[in-house]
């Protein structure tokens, strides 16, 4: 049904996302990294498998935790640690840090940090192409925190009014910063707010990579065929602090998620699940896997090592790009 290649690259892709946040967490508790660095550790799949059906020319905006949108994007690991590293190499120029990744080349056009931020950017991108009569489309990923912003509703009307080529992928960690969902919605899901404006929904088990890819394929093809807008809801969980590698640590326990949620959740990661298909199918090898997680390893050492050594930017530049 998948080619070996296709889901080597699925493998790979998420272990890069993984192993490159992984070696952030050192830095970070050593005040190495200044720039806050929400992590993607456990969302690997819904990046991976929506962005494996979209083409550089297809539009992609994040959000504040958007590490594994570049990546799975396309976008290079050098640049973005060395922009999380705030160096005249990175993707921003050292501008912008981990919440304001971009790379126009590939597609990815920004993610920011503020909560819904990216909704209606999303949303002229789309409106703009189907102006233009191009085949690309907008996807714009968001948290659950984001449900409780006007423009998503604004951006969901005026995208099914006028049938824009656009996705709505929610990431639901179930977790809004720290407050659980069902102290923050009447109702846990959030794929129904968009029934109302006649958008076609989804909700989907966000750790399933190939689930993820497959419904990913068809609202992608919905999309291009000018067919109206899709919303997707993920169903997922990070395995990391809201903010930097662990709340616990970083904040004298502020992390109020029961200890048996999260084990429970780590039996779900992604990452794993892929592996045991994989391993159970037949289709890699242990020691194939192992092989490439060596490899992904040396990828990640040698983008650390670079951003190191890149220069900071100068001085001199502090008021350029700046607009008043």
């Amino acid at each position: 049904m998948y080619s070996l290649e296709l889901l080597r690259d699925f493998y790979r892709t998420m272990l890069r996302i993984r192993l490159c946040e992984e070696g952030l967490i050192a830095p970070i508790m050593k005040s190495e990294i200044r720039t806050p660095c929400h992590l993607y550790s456990g969302e690997e799949a819904i990046a991976v498998g929506l962005c494996a059906s979209l083409t550089d020319k297809d539009y992609v905006f994040g959000t504040h935790r958007s590490h594994g949108h570049f990546l799975a994007k396309g976008g290079s690991m050098e640049e973005m640690i060395a922009e999380i590293f705030c160096r005249e190499t990175g993707c921003s120029r050292g501008r912008g840090g981990s919440m304001h990744l971009v790379d126009p080349k590939i597609g990815f056009l920004g993610a920011a940090p503020i909560v819904a931020g990216t909704i209606s950017l999303a949303l002229g991108a789309a409106l703009a192409a189907c102006i233009r009569k191009e085949t690309r489309i907008a996807v714009v990923f968001f948290g659950d925190g984001a449900t409780g912003e006007g423009v998503l509703y604004e951006s969901l009307n005026f995208a099914s009014l006028k049938k824009l080529p656009i996705i709505f992928a929610c990431e639901n960690n179930l977790y809004a910063t720290h407050m659980p969902i069902l102290e923050c919605r009447a109702s846990p899901n959030i794929y129904e707010i968009a029934e109302p404006f006649h958008i076609k929904t989804q909700a989907l088990d966000g750790n399933d990579v190939l689930a993820v890819y497959e419904a990913g394929k068809a609202a992608v093809a919905q999309c291009r065929n000018g067919e109206g807008p899709v919303f997707m809801e993920f169903k997922t969980y990070r395995f990391r602090g809201h903010v930097g590698p662990d709340d616990n640590i970083q904040s004298k326990h502020s992390d109020i998620r029961p200890k048996n949620e999260i084990e429970q959740w780590m039996k779900r990661d992604p990452i794993i699940l892929f592996e045991k298909y994989l391993t159970e199918g037949r289709l890699m090898k242990a020691h194939e896997l192992k092989l490439m997680r060596e490899e992904v390893e040396r990828e990640v050492a040698a983008a650390l090592d670079f951003a190191k050594r890149s220069p900071r930017p100068s001085e001199k530049e502090l008021k350029d790009h700046v607009y008043r």
